[in-house]
């Protein structure tokens, strides 16, 4: 069975705060990206070990390093960003290593082997050319990675290449014997334009290492999100399937939505929904 866990800025921003929902909530797994406001790719030592001490009093894990790498444009050129960066810093391509090496720290602080990334802002078309050099610039890094001893997970984001679960995995098909895995986010395909359940998965089923579930519907005026169960996502067949295929790693909320501006109330209903559908799957 898999592990519940929560990305905690999707409650609050005071990290000890979303710590204590979590423990009311009973979830023991945290995915951290953004805590007081800095993402975990800026905290400093003092505010990492802050961090690690909360965690460890409340007898709780982390589950991955939810990190900004590769979320630039891969002309090189820092910023406009073409998506959402949770408080990270814009960086340019030369200043990415750095981040890399920032989030190894945390990852080796915190105790995870997990590491979140991304395949660059998804500007114009998504050629041979641009895979080729995608692929090219991630051999330092894997590189780095595996010496470090943690593996990198690439998340299909839809304002980035490699959006969708088939486009991820043939990409991965690629990059997994250098060690790169995937973070699988149903809610990002789905936004990408594709079938998260059964098709995103099935594709990219083989690479699995981590899942976020956040739950959209398609609207006339664009995409609004929804409680875990709510939306236009087959999330009772993506649950079932999780477990019948043996997935034992973690499951993060990652809410995307407020009810009235209550960000707390409104993960709790994602959570909510997420338990109904495990309770229904047995």
């Amino acid at each position: 069975m898999f592990n519940l866990a929560v990305i905690t800025d999707e409650i609050t921003q005071d990290f000890e705060k979303a710590l204590d929902l979590m423990a009311q909530w009973d979830v023991k797994h945290a995915e951290l990206r953004a805590l007081w406001g800095k993402n975990v790719a800026d905290l400093s030592r003092q505010e990492m070990e802050r961090a690690r001490e909360a965690i460890q009093k409340r007898g709780m894990s982390v589950c991955c390093i939810a990190s900004p790498f590769f979320k630039c444009d891969l002309s090189g050129e820092a910023g406009p960003a073409a998506g959402r960066m949770h408080q990270a810093t814009e960086r340019a391509l030369a200043e990415q290593m750095d981040v890399l090496q920032r989030c190894i720290e945390a990852a080796h602080l915190f105790g995870t082997n997990l590491i979140r990334v991304f395949a660059f802002w998804r500007r114009g078309e998504m050629t041979q050319e641009v895979v080729d050099r995608i692929a090219e610039l991630y051999q330092k890094p894997l590189e780095v990675a595996k010496e470090a001893g943690v593996t990198l997970c690439l998340e299909n984001e839809h304002d980035c290449f490699m959006s969708t679960g088939a486009e991820t995995a043939a990409f991965l098909q690629r990059m997994a014997p250098l060690g790169m895995q995937a973070v699988w986010d149903p809610g990002n395909a789905f936004c990408a334009g594709e079938r998260p359940y059964p098709d995103g998965y099935e594709a990219i089923k083989p690479y699995i290492k981590h899942v976020h579930v956040k739950d959209p519907v398609r609207e006339q005026n664009g995409i609004r999100f929804v409680p875990i169960g709510e939306g236009h996502i087959d999330y009772a067949g993506q649950v079932q399937a999780l477990i019948a295929d043996g997935y034992a790693g973690a499951v993060s909320i990652e809410t995307h939505f407020s009810v009235n501006g209550d960000t707390v109330a409104s993960t709790k209903l994602c959570l909510d929904g997420l338990r109904r559908l495990l309770e229904r799957a047995g």
